[in-house]
């Protein structure tokens, strides 16, 4: 199949959403499908997102949206995300009678009550109207399948999540590697992803720990955080084997954030070989509750001391059980052709769409 994905969420930003996309594209690939990734750098115009310039915004993609569809000629299109493109693909799509699917990837809901303490009904009825014009949305976990069929979405399939093991490896004991390659006092008990206030980093940076708080990623709150707290390093961004030379370095790994739909760097954590201590919620909940890989409770001290003693090779091999193969089948059975009489022979949608 030709396979469109039209996503604000597109390289060279870095982050989860990304990261899952690229990867279930490879995938996909050597399925035998042709795949194109349609992001903001692909339109001839785009900003900054407000409070996030590393994000690009595209202005106006709706033209060059339509060019590249029409001669592309897609079997499939999806669309993950919530922004210009998205909703310029979406409606794209829902005036010519195109199905498309869609992701679900932010509770946007839950950040705009907890931040402002109003606005999260506006969100999530905007989500739902987005996400309801297709012809099915997937979603990662059941909690997070139950939870949105409560709030009025429809069409709701499964689309999981997995780690690439080949790269998220332990480092520790590997040849050459030396686990004390960061030159700080142990423990270390270290967050990697996007520096921003949904992610909830004063919860950990504020955490009385012995040894060093490390900070790996970059984003519009590292400034502030670093100035407030000074006993803390920030590393910037880490890619590729580096970034699993640094979680492999780390004794613990700290996830204080509140709003997760999975959580992939959770996995990317325990395929190191490093523990992982989260509070209670949906996305950690469902990777790791009820495992003896990690220790999720309100108190994210204890929880991140309680780590310290977990065995790192039982960490390794539960992560071996989350396959991307497995994933990117479910994403490629979620998908809804495109009626192939929709196109004339000169690629342009036929009048009758």
């Amino acid at each position: 199949m030709r396979i469109l994905i039209g996503s604000d969420a597109a390289a060279p930003q870095v982050n989860g959403v990304v990261r899952v996309l690229e990867t279930t594209a490879g995938w996909l690939r050597r399925f035998g499908h042709e795949v194109e990734l349609f992001g903001p750098d692909d339109c001839p115009h785009s900003i900054p997102a407000p409070g996030y310039p590393e994000v690009r915004l595209a202005v106006a993609p709706g033209r060059t949206i339509a060019s590249r569809i029409e001669a592309f000629r897609p079997d499939s299109i999806h669309i993950p995300v919530e922004g210009t493109i998205g909703l310029s693909m979406r409606r794209f799509c829902r005036t010519r009678n195109i199905p498309f699917t869609t992701s679900f990837h932010t509770r946007f809901g839950d950040y705009f009550d907890r931040k402002f303490g109003f606005g999260s009904a506006a969100a999530y009825a905007a989500q739902r109207w987005f996400h309801n014009g297709g012809a099915g949305m997937m979603v990662q976990t059941d909690t997070l399948e139950q939870e949105l069929s409560a709030r009025g979405f429809r069409n709701i399939s499964r689309w999981g999540r997995a780690v690439d093991t080949e790269l998220f490896h332990p480092c520790r004991g590997e040849a050459g590697f030396d686990v004390d390659f960061l030159n700080l006092p142990r423990p270390i008990f270290m967050y990697l992803g996007r520096v921003s206030d949904e992610k909830n980093l004063p919860a950990f940076l504020g955490l009385d720990l012995p040894g060093s708080k490390v900070v790996v990623g970059d984003g519009p709150a590292k400034a502030r955080l670093a100035t407030a707290h000074p006993d803390a390093h920030f590393l910037g961004y880490r890619h590729g084997a580096d970034l699993a030379r640094h979680l492999s370095a780390a004794d613990v790994f700290v996830f204080p954030s509140r709003f997760e739909t999975f959580g992939l760097v959770v996995l990317e954590s325990l395929a190191c070989g490093t523990p992982v201590a989260a509070l209670p919620v949906p996305g950690p909940r469902d990777i790791v509750g009820g495992t003896p890989h990690a220790v999720l409770s309100e108190d994210l001290r204890a929880a991140a001391l309680g780590a310290l003693s977990i065995d790192r090779d039982g960490c390794r091999r539960f992560a071996e059980g989350f396959s991307w193969e497995r994933c990117s089948r479910e994403f490629e059975a979620n998908l809804v052709p495109i009626p192939q009489v929709l196109w004339s022979s000169s690629g342009q949608l036929a009048e009758a769409a």
